[in-house]
């Protein structure tokens, strides 16, 4: 687990302490000893595994691809969590994104625990054929704890509804006669996955967002005006404010919440500029969104990278070094890539008062200390992105019934979740000196604490 993750955990469990509204039937030292249990149980993962996949490649060589399967916490059912296919991945990283999980589906009451997966590989450097090799691979190495009552993985970074496809077929072959259908979740719609899946996460990223800002901010612009705290004059400041937005990361995730913006009849949004892992693409006037997910969808996969390509789109704008949109001058950033990109060496001169983390963890503790102290709303990971697992929680019950909900009726359910989970962290947020990541540590620790306790695990 990361040292920043386990930090707010400690945190969080340092600010329960002295709350003895919470868990009263520990008191003294009993509660103490308690207290430390919990660090511990909730610092460590339950299971670590780890294969290097024997891999044969299209050209006759045979090779050895690291591969991870972390499973944290299942207090609150099946572990669960995407399967990343990255030439960055490491254990410590899937460690910590596992644990994120667990939190995140904690905040939300979704009845899974927290697992990830992990594969060290670049995916564009492999075939088709050699990409479903390595994915019926590891579901082969780990099948002993995989399954729909065990482990559920989903699609992360570099993986998609084609990949766990692939998975689902091969845990099929391995376990016949044995129910299959909610072992991977994030399928094609054809192969048992739910409508409005793939869109899940990018509309529930943007759509944190939206609530804050229109839903809440608005609706209680008196009581904020009220209130003696930092972020509270930060969302006054963006009422009924054309916001500049800038998004990082231009996959399934960012798209999604760069058009769910775009078409947003709510808040009157501009879309300034968006970046992939080649170029950022600026203009102040607004780029024209819809052409853009267009070119990204017929063509490599990524943004126009020159004049030539930009006039194919229909796009006007300036191309910019991929880094330096972090750094424009806009109202709001949505970080929609990689982990670690807003940093001690950047954190300075970001100038965006909002930020939206798409992505896990792309927010340093060092940078989000600095910015909250600054009075930056940092909307994270834990509370933005959980639109993929609900929607996941919601394809494994339609696999389970065999009965499937029509997309309307999906995203229905998709922002009914969400927001209750808002209507819970938006007013204690802007009412006490917490900063959002940390209130939203502190009542998923407090739902995975409280459990534990009930089924006697502390003991």
């Amino acid at each position: 687990m990361g040292d920043s993750t386990k930090q707010i955990i400690n945190e969080s469990l340092e600010a329960l302490m002295d709350d003895h509204t919470f868990l009263p039937e520990l008191t003294g030292s009993a509660r103490k000893k308690a207290f430390s249990s919990l660090l511990s149980i909730l610092s460590t993962p339950n299971h670590v595994s780890k294969s290097f996949l024997r891999v044969a490649l299209e050209d006759g060589r045979v090779k050895r691809v690291p591969s991870f399967l972390v499973q944290h916490n299942n207090i609150l059912g099946p572990y669960k969590g995407g399967i990343r296919f990255h030439e960055s991945v490491s254990e410590a990283e899937v460690e910590n994104l596992a644990s994120l999980m667990t939190l995140k589906n904690a905040l939300h009451e979704v009845p899974f625990g927290g697992g990830k997966g992990g594969v060290v590989i670049d995916p564009r450097e492999y075939s088709v054929k050699e990409l479903n090799l390595i994915s019926r691979k590891y579901v082969q190495y780990f099948s002993e704890i995989l399954g729909p009552d065990k482990d559920i993985p989903a699609p992360d970074v570099g993986t998609g509804d084609r990949e766990m496809d692939w998975m689902m077929g091969e845990y099929k072959s391995i376990r016949p006669g044995l129910p299959y259908r909610g072992s991977f979740t994030g399928k094609s719609v054809l192969n048992g996955g739910s409508l409005g899946r793939k869109e899940a996460t990018g509309k529930g990223v943007y759509y944190s967002l939206r609530y804050m800002l229109y839903d809440f901010a608005k609706e209680q612009e008196k009581w904020l005006s009220e209130r003696d705290n930092p972020f509270a004059e930060t969302a006054l400041e963006h009422i009924d404010q054309t916001l500049s937005i800038a998004i990082q990361g231009f996959g399934n995730v960012g798209s999604t919440a760069a058009l769910e913006a775009y078409q947003c009849n709510y808040l009157k949004n501009k879309i300034v500029a968006v970046s992939d892992r080649n170029v950022t693409l600026y203009n102040s006037d607004g780029l024209d969104i819809p052409n853009l997910v267009e070119f990204v969808q017929t063509n490599t996969g990524d943004l126009p990278s020159d004049e030539t390509q930009l006039e194919a789109a229909d796009v006007k704008a300036t191309i910019l070094d991929r880094d330096d949109l972090l750094t424009l001058d806009v109202d709001v950033l949505i970080l929609a890539a990689l982990g670690g990109q807003v940093n001690q060496e950047n954190m300075k001169d970001v100038k965006a008062r909002i930020i939206v983390e798409g992505a896990n963890a792309p927010v340093t503790s060092e940078a989000d200390k600095f910015l909250s102290e600054n009075a930056v709303i940092i909307i994270p990971d834990i509370l933005a992105n959980a639109g993929g697992v609900i929607v996941s929680y919601l394809e494994w019950l339609q696999g389970r019934e065999t009965q499937f909900f029509s997309e309307e009726k999906v995203f229905d359910r998709l922002f009914e979740k969400m927001k209750h989970t808002f209507d819970t962290i938006y007013p204690e947020f802007f009412g006490d000196p917490f900063p959002l990541r940390q209130n939203c540590y502190i009542h998923a620790v407090m739902k995975i604490s409280t459990i534990t306790f009930r089924q006697g695990k502390l003991y």
